[in-house]
């Protein structure tokens, strides 16, 4: 599967973004999705995982209550909500796709190239 994540931006503080990763490829539902960001400085963290058909999720502590993750399986796209953006969520975002509805990276198939999101004070 080949995934293409878009939405990123710069945005101020307080402020909310949509970010989409459309897959190609293998029958999107089959997966398991997540979201993760890396930011300058610091290993790639656990954001959001989506389960296949979209019955569980589950987030990082960091943005619990700001972020939701969700699955359009019909366009064969996976959403992450962000609501009242940090200074510290800028990073580059990935959406991975995997067969494991896990919260480690290696537990992932499949990569997106990442969308940068910049979040001024």
């Amino acid at each position: 599967v080949q995934l293409q994540a878009s939405g990123g931006g710069l945005v101020q503080a307080g402020g909310s973004l949509r970010l989409s990763c459309a897959a190609s490829g293998r029958t999107f539902s089959v997966y398991v999705m997540g979201w993760f960001r890396k930011a300058p400085g610091k290993e790639r963290e656990f954001v959001a995982t989506i389960s296949r058909r979209g019955g569980n999720s589950d987030y990082a502590d960091s943005v619990k209550g700001r972020f939701t993750v969700s699955r359009d399986d019909a366009k064969n796209t996976v959403y992450l909500q962000m609501n009242s953006l940090k200074p510290e969520d800028t990073a580059v975002y990935f959406c991975a796709a995997g067969f494991f509805y896990d919260t480690i990276p290696s537990k992932y198939s499949y990569w997106g190239q990442g969308t940068l999101v910049t979040v001024s004070s």
